[in-house]
């Protein structure tokens, strides 16, 4: 089989070999991938995925394809650039955007483990331009990629606090002590406090016969120690 001119372009992800000094590989022979775009070797087989959010629409994009270290870190950096830019303007973009760029890195991460190319073809390879921090749209994704990894980070520790500060019983009040009311008659949070604290808003009395005197206010049963017995709240004359 003779040697394809230095024109010859094969299909997008279509495998490529690397020609040896006696023509291609023979059928049984492991074969050398080479970069579709510009014929060196070696490369490997990648696809680097792209997000564009608009609003209320959005696109996911794909490249595949055989790249040789230098053409596929251009390929990798032009699709996680534009991703950066333009990938967080829907709803569900931005967290589609943050897995995208994730997945990346792994495309990234296989052409950064081939060498520079030691077979060169006849075409020139992709210039990969500068690195994606080093670019408006790297500075532009700086403000959401901190957002989404703050919202990771404190997802959980919210969580964790709700639980330990959540609906807990209330400490019950008894008879002679002194409580101060954080909400409302009708939905009280009530907390014990000393009498001598300018916090003390009430003295818990017993009700009598006829229940609690004018001016004073009933508790709510689950401040009472078994949770049954009534309370009264006498307003305390400061």
């Amino acid at each position: 089989m003779s040697t394809p001119p230095p024109s010859y372009q094969p299909p997008a992800g279509h495998p490529v070999y690397a020609p040896t000094p006696h023509g291609y590989p023979q059928p049984g022979a492991a074969p050398a991938l080479v970069c579709q775009v510009c014929g060196a070797a070696p490369a490997v087989p990648v696809t680097v995925r792209g997000h564009q959010g608009m609003i209320v629409i959005m696109r996911n994009l794909r490249r595949q394809g055989v790249f040789c270290r230098t053409c596929g870190l251009a390929v990798f950096r032009e699709m996680q650039a534009n991703t950066m830019l333009l990938g967080w303007w829907s709803p569900l973009s931005v967290i589609i955007t943050g897995a995208v760029l994730l997945m990346n890195l792994g495309a990234r991460s296989a052409l950064l483990r081939l060498p520079q190319p030691t077979t060169w073809g006849g075409r020139p390879p992709l210039d990969p331009g500068k690195p994606l921090m080093k670019r408006p749209a790297g500075m532009v994704a700086l403000v959401p990629l901190t957002l989404l990894a703050a919202l990771v980070v404190s997802a959980p520790v919210l969580m964790v606090v709700g639980l330990l500060s959540g609906d807990s019983d209330p400490k019950p009040l008894t008879v002679g002590t002194c409580a101060r009311n954080d909400g409302s008659w009708s939905d009280q949070d009530l907390k014990a406090v000393t009498c001598d604290s300018t916090a003390a808003q009430l003295r818990v009395t017993q009700p009598g016969l006829e229940g609690c005197e004018d001016g004073e206010y009933m508790a709510d049963l689950k401040y009472s120690e078994d949770g049954t017995t009534n309370l009264c709240l006498r307003p305390l004359d400061r």
